[in-house]
């Protein structure tokens, strides 16, 4: 997803490493379309592709679409996610399952179609979550589960196909200012205080990490989780 907030800092700085990006989006058309016309401003190839990464078929349809528009696949980053809240027994059904189909399942699934066409010195990274190993207050133990999922995926993969010599990664990112996190919205101080900093990052200080990664410095990087987080599982 890269229409907003973190995904649009991923997808802006890696068109400025000179690379064609081909990113999703649901809803929000207008945003994704505004970050394609960015792209293109800085010389670079872009497409905004609509699929909803809980669905299969649309995040399957999607991975195809970039082999055609492309012809090629390099680097993936998985960093569609949803952010429930609330006491585990108020949690229904549908909820457990959608938040498992988007953020575990849809990653997994578009890693699994990527797999047919990353080459050697491929990427695969993950955005997960500091919530995956520090949990200081309630009520977020079905996300914390969810992004946990995503450490043992990304060292179980990488196992998988280091002998291709594809890196896989996972970025943990903490509080960070955006439309769904604000850093001067009514929670921010009171999130500030959990952190070793005193101030929340921003979308570019994850897609900083990911350019490494992503670039020929991470090449003997795999199967880590890198936390981004102002200190906040210090």
């Amino acid at each position: 997803m890269g229409a907003g907030g973190i995904g649009a800092a991923i997808v802006k700085k890696i068109a400025q490493e000179e690379a064609k990006v081909a990113f999703t989006y649901v809803h929000a058309e207008e945003k994704a379309q505004k970050v394609v016309s960015e792209m293109k401003a800085l010389g670079q190839q872009g497409v905004a592709i609509r699929a909803d990464s809980g669905n299969p078929g649309e995040i399957t349809e999607a991975v195809e679409q970039t082999i055609a528009y492309f012809g090629q696949l390099d680097i993936l980053v998985n960093n569609a996610g949803i952010f429930p809240a609330g006491p585990p027994e108020a949690v229904t059904l549908e909820e457990l399952n959608h938040t498992l189909d988007v953020n575990v399942r849809g990653v997994f699934i578009t890693t699994q179609t990527a797999l047919k066409y990353l080459k050697e010195g491929g990427r695969i990274i993950s955005i997960g979550s500091s919530f995956a190993y520090h949990v200081p207050k309630p009520d977020f133990s079905l996300y914390s589960m969810t992004k946990s999922a995503l450490i043992g995926f990304t060292k179980g993969l990488a196992r998988d196909i280091g002998s291709r010599k594809i890196t896989v990664n996972a970025v943990d990112p903490g509080p960070i200012n955006t439309d769904m996190s604000s850093s001067d919205g009514p929670n921010a101080e009171k999130i500030k205080s959990l952190l070793a900093l005193d101030h929340f990052g921003e979308g570019e200080d994850i897609a900083a990490t990911v350019a490494h990664l992503a670039g020929e410095s991470g090449r003997f990087i795999t199967g880590t989780c890198v936390a981004v987080d102002g200190g906040f599982g210090a």
